[in-house]
């Protein structure tokens, strides 16, 4: 089977688009472009008056927040496992000293 990229349709507020995708990432693909789908709709749904490119914008702003998020979320959790491996390898050269 070839890895060559293949068009993808998906639907974004109601119109359609298509892609050029690798066959592995063509569910990504769909999956990405639902989940645009609906925070785009959910924007639309407001009841404001916005254009596509504003509603775009809006999204994407709002998908750059959550990933701001989730990266000092993840950076944290990194900084106290990392905390956690030092205090451990303390605690094992102190009892090994002992």
């Amino acid at each position: 089977m070839s890895n060559s990229p293949e068009p993808v349709s998906v639907i974004i507020l109601d119109k359609k688009y298509q892609f050029a995708c690798d066959p592995d990432q063509r569910n990504d693909l769909v999956e990405a472009a639902r989940h645009l789908d609906e925070t785009m709709s959910e924007i639309k749904d407001t009841g404001r008056l916005m254009s596509l490119e504003r509603i775009a914008l809006q999204a994407a702003l709002n998908f750059s927040a959550e990933l701001m998020k989730l990266r000092a979320t993840e950076n944290y959790r990194q900084e106290n496992i990392d905390n956690r491996i030092r205090k451990l390898a303390d605690q094992i050269d102190d009892a090994l000293k002992g």
